[in-house]
């Protein structure tokens, strides 16, 4: 017997396992969106990306503070995977998804970096300590104003390294910044931001990791992108309002935890905001 809860669970289902959405295998014959003009001295929000995808995954914020508040976003792919012979066919999905998100692109290495995790940290000191260099040198270079990376509990080996190079090269290289820690394999305990994307900006996120052909291939995640923002929404609501509190109207957003860095270590950020797709960067990080 239909009811409407069925059709409903139905239709959801029908979303998640339709074949109408397909891998984005070329750009030819497709016009990515206007990149907003950025002014020379644009400030940098520099997103460090443990794989090819994660710049898709976690790029809510990124895109908007682009879009918006005239940010330049800088991707760095830590690694670009862990399988050898798809590292060039990688790349490319990476240049495409980056293309449609106006992103740039800083590599580290031409192939990436490779054994990035806490072990290495704690038992190849010298081969990570030329690593973390490296990535203070770009960190010298560009000056981000805001520093993106997972937190250092995301449930990935190469998620929580990635965290640990990014925070031992910003004290190797004395930057302070504001540092944002998002998450995807393991949620987070103490987020204070969620920030809502647009039905635009979520289309466009979307379509981006649509753009990792074979990532998808092996596990259409690009299809449930729309139901983890979802559930985003349902967590931050109380995780950031507070217990009991109306959620917010909005379908889809992103948590992060946002912080200062001292040029030392992180000190940690008391307020917590839920920015809607109407409201404006600038309470967070002030004006360009």
């Amino acid at each position: 017997m239909s009811s409407p809860q069925l059709d409903f669970v139905k239709a959801h289902a029908a979303l998640l396992n339709q074949t109408s959405l397909p891998a984005i295998k070329t750009l030819n014959g497709l016009t990515p969106p206007p990149r907003p003009a950025l002014a020379a001295n644009a400030p940098v929000a520099m997103l460090f990306s443990p794989h090819p995808d994660d710049e898709c995954i976690t790029g809510a914020l990124p895109l908007r503070l682009m879009r918006e508040a005239g940010y330049r976003v800088v991707n760095l792919p830590v690694t670009l995977g862990s399988n050898p012979r798809r590292i060039e066919e990688r790349e490319h999905e990476l240049q495409r998804a980056c293309t449609w998100l106006g992103f740039d692109i800083q590599e580290i290495e031409p192939e990436g970096l490779s054994h990035i995790n806490a072990h290495a940290r704690d038992k190849e000191p010298e081969a990570w300590a030329e690593k973390v260099e490296d990535v203070a040198g770009i960190i010298a270079r560009f000056k981000p104003a805001i520093v993106i990376c997972p937190n250092d509990d995301d449930g990935h080996a190469t998620h929580i390294g990635t965290h640990h190079l990014v925070t031992d090269a910003l004290a190797h290289e004395n930057h302070a910044c504001w540092l944002v820690q998002t998450e995807f394999w393991r949620a987070m305990t103490h987020p204070n931001l969620l920030v809502e994307s647009s039905l635009k900006d979520t289309a466009d996120l979307v379509t981006a990791l649509s753009c990792h052909v074979g990532e998808i291939k092996r596990n259409p995640y690009h299809l449930r992108l729309t139901s983890w923002m979802a559930d985003n929404v349902r967590r931050g609501g109380e995780l950031i309002g507070g217990a009991g509190v109306q959620a917010p109207d909005f379908a889809f957003g992103t948590l992060y935890r946002m912080d200062r860095f001292d040029g030392e270590q992180i000190v940690q950020h008391k307020e917590r905001h839920v920015i809607g797709a109407k409201e404006t960067l600038e309470i967070l990080f002030g004006g360009v």
